[in-house]
């Protein structure tokens, strides 16, 4: 593998991101969606190999003392090569002071233990559609 991690969203395929998504069973919306979320995000993180785009994930943050991660994405095929672990830590390199919540789906809790994610117990969501993400396993 030939791995290399680009910190801006400069000339990505948003539609392939969706793609992406949609592979790793996470949420996904057009492409313009995602354009417009990552642009507003305080951190990215892109992930090639080569000049194929391979994973990605992104943090919103005040840049001071609070961030959340989200949408840590990786082709099936590369889960397993640090590829995520990459996303995390490149994310966390560039918010170093801050907290940090994550958002993960339900069975990738063990991958973010190994980061040092603990569970809260304290976490609340209000979800748009919260009868599916109850079934999803998000909520009780």
């Amino acid at each position: 593998m030939n791995l290399k991690i680009q910190y801006s969203c400069l000339n990505i395929d948003w539609n392939y991101v969706s793609e992406i998504l949609e592979k790793v069973g996470m949420s996904y919306f057009e492409g313009e969606v995602h354009k417009k979320a990552f642009e507003n995000s305080h951190t990215v993180a892109f992930v090639f190999d080569g000049d194929k785009l391979i994973g990605f994930g992104r943090a919103i943050s005040d840049g001071i003392y609070q961030a959340a991660i989200y949408d840590v994405a990786v082709l099936p095929e590369y889960q397993g090569r640090s590829v995520g672990r990459a996303i995390v830590n490149g994310i966390l390199k560039c918010i170093p002071q801050c907290s940090v919540i994550l958002y993960a789906s339900p069975g990738k809790e063990k991958f973010y233990k190994k980061l040092n994610f603990r569970k809260m117990k304290t976490g609340m969501a209000l979800f748009r559609n919260a009868e599916k993400m109850q079934t999803k396993g998000f909520t009780e």
